[in-house]
């Protein structure tokens, strides 16, 4: 028995038939859902390209010849990359010398801030005691207060205790904790539910061993994030560094403005843009590996 081509084509065409009866109309609600999706994404590239053309502009920098980098009209890319550049930035001053002092600093400011900043953020989530509310609302206030209110009154009191051109106002703020990360470790550890401290202060645990056992291994993600913010803010700062230390005590954020120079004292503008290079790497690579903690730290702060 055979089967005719008429037979055939009802069973051919089925499955394109199906899919055209099947197939979701264009409408203009989609048309505009669509459009707006484009536009947003449209404006996400345009901002990502625009925070892009700094470092673009360093790196590219980098590789340029002092007379490129001083070239008018602007010379865009190099003609031949310069990677002596790099040699220089680290040979032309004590590069790891000066790299070291601010790894200690911003290492020891940071594990002063992340404990301090915890033990704070504990208290204010899970302890009732009177003021509790007022006191967490003038920590919050001081997020808000610039820095540079603070700084003349800051300098007075430590140039009184002797302590301009030393590491101590770093230990001092430290061991104060920031009112930013009191914060974070506050909302974070209030999400914690209340069954799981009561089971724990049950079975004979203090406040200590609750904090230290319970809440602070279930805490990385606000570790995390508030670590590498101390960090950073430690490792890229240039301004209290060149307020409250001296040449001996310097740090290579403030040896990056003034230490690349020719022998007749004219600034070498891309050996500097090397080192800056060299100088931010670190951050952002960790910044790269640790950026999924970071988040989960920063989001979980504003579930409760």
């Amino acid at each position: 028995m055979s089967l005719s081509a008429s037979d055939t084509e009802p069973a051919a065409s089925a499955p394109a038939a199906f899919s055209a009866t099947h197939r979701r109309p264009i409408t203009a609600d989609r048309l505009r859902r669509h459009a707006s999706m484009a536009l947003y994404y449209l404006v996400l590239v345009l901002a990502a390209a625009a925070f892009m053309i700094p470092i673009v502009w360093l790196v590219l920098g980098s590789f340029k010849l002092n007379a490129e980098f001083r070239a008018y009209p602007i010379v865009i890319l190099p003609r031949t990359p310069i990677w002596d550049n790099y040699y220089d930035a680290l040979t032309l001053v004590p590069f790891f010398v000066y790299a070291g002092r601010s790894l200690g600093l911003a290492s020891m400011y940071t594990l002063l801030v992340v404990i301090s900043s915890a033990f704070a953020g504990f208290g204010f989530a899970r302890h009732r005691a009177p003021g509790r509310n007022v006191l967490f609302i003038l920590v919050v206030a001081m997020v808000m207060v610039p820095q540079i209110v603070t700084i003349i009154p800051q300098f007075m009191l430590y140039s009184r205790l002797s302590l301009i051109g030393t590491y101590w106002p770093w230990v001092l703020w430290g061991v104060a904790g920031s009112p930013f990360h009191i914060f974070l470790f506050r909302q974070f550890f209030a999400g914690f539910p209340k069954e799981l401290e009561d089971a724990a202060e049950l079975d004979g645990c203090s406040r200590l061993r609750v904090f230290s056992q319970i809440f602070l291994p279930n805490a990385g993600p606000v570790l995390a994030a508030s670590a590498i913010f101390a960090f950073q803010w430690v490792w890229g700062d240039f301004f209290l560094q060149s307020i409250f230390l001296n040449e001996s005590h310097a740090t290579l954020a403030m040896k990056l403005a003034s230490s690349y120079v020719d022998p007749h004292g004219n600034p070498l503008y891309t050996q500097t843009l090397a080192a800056v290079v060299i100088y931010v790497l670190p951050l952002i690579v960790v910044f790269f590996l640790a950026q999924k903690q970071i988040m989960r730290g920063v989001v979980t702060t504003g579930l409760k």
